[in-house]
Parts: structure tokens; sequence; C-alpha cells
């Protein structure tokens, strides 16, 4: 999973790509990029 500034961009690297909110453990919210047909486009913000 890439840690990145830019969730945006990583979003546009393919059409699948989806943007997601989620509580981390602390109850931060981190914004995910899932892919659920190719997990190499994981990312995070």
């Amino acid at each position: 999973m890439k840690k990145t500034n830019s969730i945006g961009k990583q979003a546009k690297r393919d059409q699948k790509n989806r943007v997601v909110r989620r509580r981390d453990g602390k109850g931060k919210v981190r914004l995910y990029v899932i892919n659920s047909e190719n997990p190499r486009m994981k990312a995070k913000q």
C-alpha cells in the first residue's frame, strides 16, 4: 500500500479505483483508494 499526499492522483491510476473514508483505531478519518480487481492500486492518505 502506498502512502501519498495526493489521493486524487492515485485514484485516477485505474478506472476501477474508489476513494473511501474509514476510521482508524484512534478515531481519525483516513482516505483510502481501494480496487478489488487489482489490489496493487491500494493507497492511503
